[in-house]
């Protein structure tokens, strides 16, 4: 390991360490990991099975017979629990039923006659690397463990790929390491007990859209309660971004119910046309027993703030580092109130985020109601009709998309979002001071892709929607590493893996966007606030008949042509709030087509589309009161 993890103290978090199998072999590679500070598991043999740095509350370990388990990070699982289950245990690839029914968020590792298994999250949140070294293959929870045992450098054709704007899936999941494989979120690393063998087992798949939002929102109420709780349960402090945006109120009010203190934390925008302060601190009004504690504006960090400073380990380019003085900035300070965890509202649009993409299909399986909602599109974001005919029309697969975009690597931005929004995603750029070597290695890298990539899923829409989830937590696994080094854990739960119980995905009548998905979900909670979040704040309706902030509360100005989002946002730009374009839409004849009137009402409160900056991580909302990345 670097000097920075030897000298880091480990947190709840940031467990970082490398899994072996129980042979000679690797007990030899294992010395390779061995460092100050470091700790380690063994096989009944007495040779190393984890070696690496995690706090001891954030692992619990099992055994029975010839199986071990493990399970390191956020999971409420505890011990007698995992040995039932390992005493149980005929076949390794049990454990694919077994993962599917643990919520959280954390890696499950398990060694069963001399196999070994380790997985991480189905978000992508917790990863999985692997590396022959010494002949024999070892698992990591990052790719610089391994790196820096074998010595390699950074693969220069895979550095090219993450120059691409967007990176396309599957290219932003591979080790930028050279001889260090990764491991697809949705499997499990398998390795045979002599170490000289790996293979995959896919353990989660998305699951189908086949619920209706009102049957699916309690399931996702009950997911989020949990979520939340595994991190309250222990009691002590935790503190909480309270935004005044669905996402982290929701969040603040589940821990608030808990026999945990609550320290809220809000920084108001510096926008003079910003209510997110206004409704935070209503929220609050709410939650007498949680400290609400409200940053100078003028004091927070900016943008690229500090960044030739930041000297943290990271496994990854990441863009996240544009952020990282804003997102960090508060954390010390909490700490220091005693806070243990630090609970963020990032990850609540993704999940419930339901893409344009998803009319490709609907309008070969309901074709009157797509053309209907289409033409509201059409209006509220300019899509020309040739430019959307060809979109719909547009039959590639996946892989034949991604072989298609290396033509298009220097040309200019489109004019119109429409292919990208209705496609399989925005067509990978590079920019103009990139090299014709960059732009030669990244174009061999697209079209050896192509030859063998799968989306990951057959629905447009849904594989939209999951590479959202992917991109974000890309960024956001780093953030937790920088964040624990700054003094504080933080973690989004939002981001967790659910029980198998059927989250709605792009729900079987029509997509939703994310703040009707979110509002059902946390309807029906006591004392007339919905899932904990007061009623005043969900009494906003939108246009249509959903839930949203249309008006700012009395005395805060909102002039909502001042919050039309820009045509092209700038990297770290905020994102304006979707009731808001609907306000813009009801501003006045100039802003509206009576043609239009009715379906554009139908489909204003929806986010928007999917622009460079919201597709590849950059902050949509303020990252410290609960938004997005």
């Amino acid at each position: 390991m670097s000097d920075m993890h030897e000298s880091a103290e480990p947190g709840r978090g940031d467990a970082c360490f490398a899994v072996f199998t129980d042979c000679e072999e690797a007990a030899v590679a294992a010395r390779f990991f061995r460092h100050p500070g470091t700790r380690v598991l063994t096989h009944a043999s007495g040779r190393p099975w984890l070696i690496g740095r995690w706090s001891g509350a954030e692992i619990t370990v099992a055994r029975a017979g010839s199986t071990a388990l493990a399970v390191v990070g956020w999971c409420p699982a505890d011990r007698q629990r995992l040995e039932r289950r390992a005493a149980r245990m005929r076949d390794i690839t049990e454990l694919d039923a077994l993962a599917r029914t643990l919520p959280g968020s954390f890696h499950l590792v398990a060694a069963h006659d001399g196999q070994l298994r380790v997985q991480g999250s189905a978000s992508g949140l917790r990863l999985v690397f692997h590396a022959r070294i010494g002949g024999v293959h070892v698992a990591a929870t990052s790719a610089d463990l391994l790196a820096t045992a074998l010595g390699s450098r950074p693969d220069t054709g895979r550095l090219a790929t993450r120059l691409l704007w967007p990176v396309p899936h599957p290219l932003y999941e591979t080790s930028v390491w050279e001889g260090v494989e990764a491991v697809s979120p949705e499997d499990a690393l398998i390795v045979s007990a002599d170490g000289h063998r790996v293979r995959t087992s896919r353990w989660w798949r998305p699951p189908e859209p086949t619920r209706t939002l009102a049957r699916g929102a309690p399931a996702v109420r009950e997911a989020l309660a949990e979520a939340v709780a595994i991190r309250t349960r222990p009691g002590g402090v935790v503190s909480c971004d309270l935004s005044g945006g669905l996402d982290s109120t929701s969040v603040c009010f589940l821990a608030a119910r808990s026999t945990a203190s609550v320290v809220a934390a809000t920084w108001p925008g510096r926008d003079p046309a910003d209510t997110d302060l206004a409704w935070a601190r209503q929220a609050a009004e709410h939650l007498p027993k949680v400290d609400h504690v409200v940053w100078d504006a003028d004091a927070s960090a900016l943008v690229y703030s500090d960044l030739l400073g930041i000297d943290d380990l990271l496994d990854e380019p990441t863009i996240g580092v544009m952020d990282r003085s804003r997102v960090l900035q508060h954390l010390p300070w909490l700490a220091e109130r005693g806070s243990r965890v630090h609970l963020t509202g990032i990850g609540g649009d993704h999940v419930a985020w339901c893409s344009e993409a998803y009319y490709h299909r609907l309008l070969r399986t309901r074709p009157l109601f797509a053309l209907r909602q289409l033409r509201g599109f059409r209006a509220l974001w300019t899509w020309p009709l040739g430019a959307t005919a060809r979109a719909l029309a547009d039959a590639r697969t996946y892989p034949a998309w991604l072989a298609d975009s290396v033509r298009h690597l220097r040309a200019p931005m489109p004019a119109s979002s429409v292919t990208g929004s209705l496609g399989w995603g925005m067509s990978p750029r590079l920019f103009p001071w990139m090299t014709a070597e960059t732009e030669r290695l990244a174009r061999r890298a697209l079209l050896d892709s192509a030859a063998l990539a799968e989306p990951l899923h057959s629905d447009r829409g849904l594989h939209t929607d999951l590479e959202l989830i992917r991109t974000c937590t890309r960024i956001i696994r780093q953030w937790e590493r920088m964040a624990t080094r700054a003094g504080l854990p933080m973690a989004s739960p939002y981001l967790d893996d659910p029980r198998d119980r059927g989250v709605p995905r792009g729900p079987a009548r029509r997509p939703r966007h994310a703040v009707a998905v979110q509002t059902a979900a946390h309807r029906g909670d006591a004392r007339g606030r919905p899932g904990g979040v007061p009623a005043a704040r969900q009494q906003g309706r939108g246009v249509d008949g959903r839930v949203g902030r249309t008006a700012p509360p009395p005395g805060r100005p909102d002039d909502p042509v001042d919050r039309l989002p820009a045509g092209e946002p700038g990297p770290g730009g905020r994102r304006r709030t979707a009731p808001a374009r609907a306000a813009a839409l009801r501003a006045g004849p100039a802003r509206r087509d009576p043609l239009f009137d009715h379906r554009v009402r139908g489909v204003a409160a929806r986010p928007g589309p999917r622009t460079p900056s919201r597709a590849h991580g950059q902050m949509t909302e303020d990252s410290r009161g609960g938004g997005q990345p």
